[in-house]
C-alpha cells in the first residue's frame, strides 16, 4: 500500500509564507540600508533571530550545545553559515539591485552541490547533475550580461553576491557532518551558530564600520526592516521550514528554494521601483532551471512507478548529497 499524501492544509500555508518572508528579505535589507552599514544589518537580525530560535529552543523543550570541542566548530561554522555571507549581502545591496541578490541566492543549490562534488571526490557526478550546474553557469553569464562587458560597482556587487552563495555552499555541507558527528538537532545548531555569529559581528562591526548609531535615531522603517529581517527571516522562517520538513518531507521542504527570486523580484519591481534589463530576470530563470534538473524536481513531478504489491520505488532524489536541505538561506 501507498503512504498517503500529506494534507497540503497542514504545511502548505507554512511554504508560502518561507517563501514570503525570505522573498522580502532582499527588500528589507535595501530598506535598512538607508541608515545603517551592512555589517550592522547583519549583526542585528543575527541576534534578534538568536533570541527567537532559543525561545523556540526551549518551547521544545531542548537545551543549547554543550561541549568546548562542538562550540569551536560552531564558531568556524558560523563564519561561512551567517556571519560573512549576511554581511557580503548588504554590502552587495550598496551596489545591486534587491532583485539581482534574490536571484543570487537562488544559486546556493547549485554552488553547494559544487562544493560537495569538491569535498567528496570519490563521488562522481551524475549526468543530471553535471547538466543542471551548466545550465546554471549559463544563467548566472546571462544575468551578468557579459556580451556588454563586465565591470564598475555591478559587477564588484556581484561578485560579493556570488562569495555569499559560495558561503552557503560550503555551510551547507559542514551542516551534515556538524549534525552527524555532535547528535544535533537543526534547531539546536541553528541556536549556537547565532550564538556565535552575535558574538563575532559584536566585535568585527564596529571595527569595520566604526561605533554604531543611537538606536533612537533610526526612522519607524528601519526598525521594521530590522525586525523582518531577525525576527522573522532569521527566525521564524526556520521553525516554519521545520515544520514543513516534517509534514511533507524533505522533497517539499527543499522546493521552498525556487520561490523566493520571484518573490523578490516583485518586491524590488513593485515596492522599491528598481529598474532591470531584460538579461537578469532570464538569466535568473535559467538558473532556477539549473537549480531544478541538479536537484532532480522534474523526475519528482512524473509519476513514480510501482512495483509488486502496489509499492512505489522509493525517489532517489530524496539521497541527493546536494538535494537535501540546500535551500535559501536569506
Amino acid at each position: 500500500m501507498t503512504a498517503p499524501a500529506p494534507n497540503a492544509a497542514r504545511w502548505l500555508p507554512a511554504f508560502l509564507a518561507i517563501a514570503l518572508i525570505w522573498g522580502t528579505s532582499f527588500m528589507f535589507i535595501k530598506d535598512a540600508l538607508v541608515e545603517l552599514e551592512p555589517v550592522y544589518i547583519a549583526g542585528y537580525r543575527i541576534l534578534l533571530g538568536a533570541l527567537t530560535l532559543l525561545i523556540f529552543l526551549y518551547a521544545r523543550g531542548l537545551r543549547p550545545p554543550r561541549g568546548t570541542r562542538l562550540w569551536i566548530h560552531l564558531f568556524v561554522y558560523a563564519i561561512v553559515a551567517t556571519s560573512v555571507p549576511f554581511t557580503l549581502f548588504g554590502y552587495a545591496e550598496q551596489r545591486v539591485p534587491s532583485v539581482l541578490a534574490g536571484i543570487w541566492n537562488g544559486t546556493a543549490p547549485l554552488t553547494t552541490l559544487v562544493v560537495t562534488l569538491i569535498a567528496m571526490r570519490s563521488e562522481r557526478p551524475s549526468r543530471r547533475q553535471i547538466a543542471g550546474l551548466l545550465a546554471g553557469f549559463a544563467g548566472v553569464l546571462v544575468v551578468l550580461g557579459v556580451w556588454n562587458g563586465v565591470g564598475g560597482s555591478s559587477l564588484a556587487g556581484q561578485l560579493m553576491l556570488l562569495g555569499a552563495v559560495t558561503c552557503y555552499g560550503i555551510a551547507f555541507n559542514y551542516t551534515r557532518w556538524l549534525m552527524k558527528r555532535f547528535e544535533l538537532s537543526p534547531l539546536q545548531l541553528s541556536v549556537g551558530q547565532l550564538t556565535m555569529s552575535t558574538l563575532q559581528l559584536l566585535i568585527a562591526a564596529p571595527l569595520i564600520a566604526g561605533a554604531p548609531p543611537s538606536p533612537l535615531s533610526h526612522s519607524p522603517r528601519v526598525y521594521l526592516a530590522v525586525v523582518a529581517l531577525g525576527v522573522f527571516g532569521t527566525g521564524i522562517a526556520f521553525a516554519l521550514n521545520n515544520h514543513v520538513v516534517r509534514t511533507a518531507g524533505i522533497t517539499t521542504g527543499s522546493m521552498v528554494t525556487y520561490l523566493p527570486p520571484f518573490v523578490g523580484a516583485v518586491a524590488g519591481v513593485v515596492v522599491l521601483h528598481e529598474h532591470l534589463t531584460w538579461n537578469q530576470p532570464v538569466g535568473g530563470l535559467v538558473v532556477l532551471l539549473g537549480v531544478g534538473i541538479s536537484q532532480g524536481l522534474f523526475v519528482r513531478l512524473r509519476p513514480r512507478q510501482e512495483v509488486g504489491g502496489g509499492q512505489r520505488v522509493d525517489d532517489p532524489v530524496q539521497r541527493d548529497p546536494a538535494g537535501d536541505g540546500a535551500r535559501a538561506a536569506v
